[in-house]
Order: structure tokens, then C-alpha cells, then sequence
């Protein structure tokens, strides 16, 4: 098992997999008209983390899937990272996850079962972490590995946070740096520097727990997780489905190592990276190639994009120093008054 290298198997990485925006958009086209259903709070309509379902009793259902092919040669933290990933999106929604299944594709003619195995306990690891069952799951033959999980939680209906619903002044938030692609294809292209190992593995294993304790803020209006979009991506969303714009300082913009533009230099730049511009790229301001290929650089389990009004900042903070994310407390930027551009990247 030690000479197995899941990236190997696989054609994309992450959340590098995922579908480009714009891609995305024509495939959920539909003139297919569905019947109203005044429980769901959260559904098609927007293009939010999860579905949101109420359950009449002050309280609603989070309900979201996530899966992908391997981001790490290791299968345990494979297992991890998509279990964290998976998990990210009912804490995006203000939501206390409550209940893991697995979704597992398995070429079994190329890779042992005893590999697949190492996956399932990476999962059980961090739903244990969670304090969630993995309480089943479902798995096929498939030419590629994959995995992920269908997650449920549970959210007081007052507490439901949407990407959809930042006002005009909110301060935003980011609670983990960006680079995590950009590391991966450096590690997949053999570049990475000896220093620089496990550096994103690591970031990517960490649990988004904050946003549950987000979720009880009245004054945080919306919230995402910054996934394979990249931090535009979805900062996009959020702006353009709130009927806004945004502005982001590059200099207050984590990032996961100082010297990722020596990577770059090295085109260590993930497939992900230019489908995502070409999807959106005409709706950003103007910026250098550096900027561009950071601030749309797929993350896989990437931390929580937070929009805030000013009163709450302290609170805001408070929580963050709270679930050990001192680090980011600095705003990124904010959101303004609808402009021409969706997002306005400043030096």
C-alpha cells in the first residue's frame, strides 16, 4: 500500500473536479416547471451550499451532498479531506451536522479493497471529530476512485445563513488561506518543496465548526464556503445574488505559504484555475495574472466566506478567536452598492 499514489488514478483532484460555473449554469437550465413546495426554504432557486427543508417545528433540515476523486496520495486523509469538504456545507448554512453517508467509487480491478478501506476510516475519523455517525453509505465500480458523503443537519429557522442575503457595508470574512491548489499541483507535478508538504493536507482536514456559532449571529447576513469556485467564484454568488458588489484588498487576502508566486513562476496552476476564470472572468475588475491565478485557485474544504454588518464585527472576531481562527480576523473586504464589476480587487 505504500507504493500507492491515489493521484495517480485520477484525471482531476478536489474540488478541482467540479464542474465550471458557467458549464454548470446550462446543465441546471430547465423550462421543466416543478410544484411549489412551501417547505423548502432553500432549493434551486439560489445557488446556495445545501437544500433547507421545514420540518414545522421552529427547526429545518440541512440537506447536501459532496464527493470528488483524490486531492492527496494518502487514502486515509483522502477519506478525511472529502469527508470535511462534505461536511463544510451544513456549517456554511448556520447548521449543526447530525448524520453521515457514504458515497464511494471504486475501480476494484486497479486498487485493493484494503485501500478503500483506509478511506472509510479517514471518514469515520472526522465524523467522529464532528460528533456524527457515518451511518451507511452506497458504492459502485468506477474507472476513477471517488468519494464524499450526503451530510443532514439540523438549523433553528432563524439561524439559516444563505449566500444570497449580504447587505450593503458588510464587512467580509475568509477563515482559511488560499494556495491549496496551487500546492496540490505543485505536489502532483513533483515540484513541491520538502518544507511545503502536508501544509494543505493539513488545511483541508480542519473542520469548519464555526459556522454553527455563525449561524446564531443575527448580524452575519450571509455565509458560503469557498470550494472549487475559488474565493471570485463564490464571492460572485454572493454578491450577484444579493444584488451587490464587492471589493476585495489583495494585501489582507491569507494566504496558505508566503512564496506561492515561486509556484506559480513554475505554472503550478490547477485546470480548475482557468475554467473557473473563463467562467467569470468578466466579472472582476482588473487584475494581475498573480492575483488572478490566487484568488481563483480551486480550494477543496476551503474555510467560510462571511459577510457581517459593522455591529457585529466584535462578535464576529470573538467567535473566530473562540474556534482557534485568530489569524483571521481581518476583514478581506466588503460588500458596496451594485457597480459594473461583481468584484473590485484593490492592491
Amino acid at each position: 500500500m505504500n507504493g500507492i499514489k491515489l493521484t495517480q488514478y485520477s484525471h482531476g483532484a478536489g474540488c478541482g473536479c467540479k464542474i465550471a460555473p458557467k458549464v454548470l449554469d446550462e446543465i441546471l437550465s430547465s423550462n421543466f416547471a416543478m410544484p411549489d413546495n412551501d417547505k423548502l426554504i432553500v432549493g434551486n432557486h439560489s445557488k446556495d451550499d445545501a437544500a433547507v427543508y421545514d420540518l414545522d417545528n421552529g427547526t429545518a433540515l440541512i440537506s447536501t451532498t459532496d464527493f470528488f476523486m483524490p486531492i492527496v496520495d494518502d487514502p486515509f486523509e483522502f477519506g478525511r479531506i472529502a469527508s470535511a469538504n462534505a461536511i463544510s456545507d451544513v456549517y456554511a448554512m448556520g447548521g449543526k451536522p447530525v448524520l453521515a453517508i457514504a458515497i464511494l467509487g471504486w475501480p476494484i480491478n486497479t486498487l485493493p479493497p484494503s485501500v478503500a478501506q483506509k478511506v472509510i476510516e479517514g471518514s469515520r475519523s472526522i465524523c467522529k471529530e464532528a460528533g456524527i455517525p457515518l451511518a451507511g453509505g452506497h458504492s459502485i465500480d468506477s474507472p476513477e476512485p471517488i468519494f464524499g458523503l450526503a451530510v443532514n443537519g439540523l438549523v433553528p429557522i432563524e439561524n439559516i445563513k444563505q449566500n444570497n442575503q449580504a447587505k450593503a457595508g458588510n464587512a467580509l470574512f475568509l477563515t482559511k488561506p488560499l494556495g491549496a491548489g496551487i500546492l496540490t499541483t505543485a505536489e502532483k507535478k513533483n515540484i513541491l518543496r520538502t518544507q511545503h508538504y502536508g501544509i494543505a493536507a493539513k488545511q483541508m482536514m480542519q473542520l469548519n465548526k464555526a459556522g454553527e456559532a455563525l449561524g446564531k449571529l443575527k448580524g452575519v447576513t450571509a455565509m458560503t464556503d469557498v470550494t472549487g469556485f475559488g474565493l471570485l467564484g463564490h464571492l460572485v454568488e454572493m454578491a450577484e445574488g444579493s444584488g451587490l458588489s464587492a471589493t476585495v484588498q489583495m494585501k489582507n487576502i491569507p494566504l496558505i505559504i508566503d512564496d506561492l508566486k515561486a509556484y506559480l513562476e513554475q505554472k503550478s496552476i490547477p485546470g480548475g484555475t482557468h475554467r473557473n476564470w473563463d467562467s467569470y472572468g468578466e466579472k472582476i475588475g482588473a487584475v494581475t495574472d498573480d492575483q488572478k491565478f490566487i484568488l481563483a485557485d480551486p480550494q477543496t474544504s476551503g474555510g467560510l466566506l462571511i459577510a457581517a454588518e459593522e455591529n457585529a464585527v466584535p462578535q464576529v472576531r470573538e467567535i473566530l478567536q473562540q474556534y482557534g481562527l485568530g489569524a483571521f480576523t481581518n476583514p478581506i473586504g466588503k460588500l458596496v452598492t451594485k457597480q459594473e464589476k461583481a468584484v473590485t480587487v484593490i492592491d
